[in-house]
């Protein structure tokens, strides 16, 4: 069995798959074997680490909702004092245009 992986061998075996996939698939077989590798060794290293990875994200974008709500929260009133502001203003425009024409009757 030690005798199967010789360079000779190796070197059949990379002409072989050439042929067989083209010169364009195999970087891209290459890439996906050694990125499944390396997830199939986190896997094996770090199983606990993804729970507390899933709790740190879940933390964070439940304190970007409650950012994001505050901030939508604080335009809303924003705006609304805006709206007040200028139904006033118009209210007092209409009320001093009213004045004077009846000044000037």
């Amino acid at each position: 069995m030690g005798d199967l992986f010789q360079p000779t061998h190796l070197l059949v075996i990379g002409v072989i798959l050439l042929v067989l996939f083209g010169g364009r698939k195999l970087p891209e077989l290459g890439k996906g074997l050694g990125e499944g590798l390396r997830g199939f060794k986190e896997g094996i290293k770090g199983g606990g680490e993804d729970d507390t990875d899933q709790a740190k994200k879940d933390a964070e974008a439940k304190t970007y909702q409650d950012a994001k709500a505050a901030a939508e929260e604080k335009a809303y009133q924003e705006a609304k004092l805006a709206a007040e502001a200028r139904v006033a203003a118009e209210a007092r425009l209409a009320a001093e245009q009213k004045a004077r024409e009846a000044v000037t009757k």
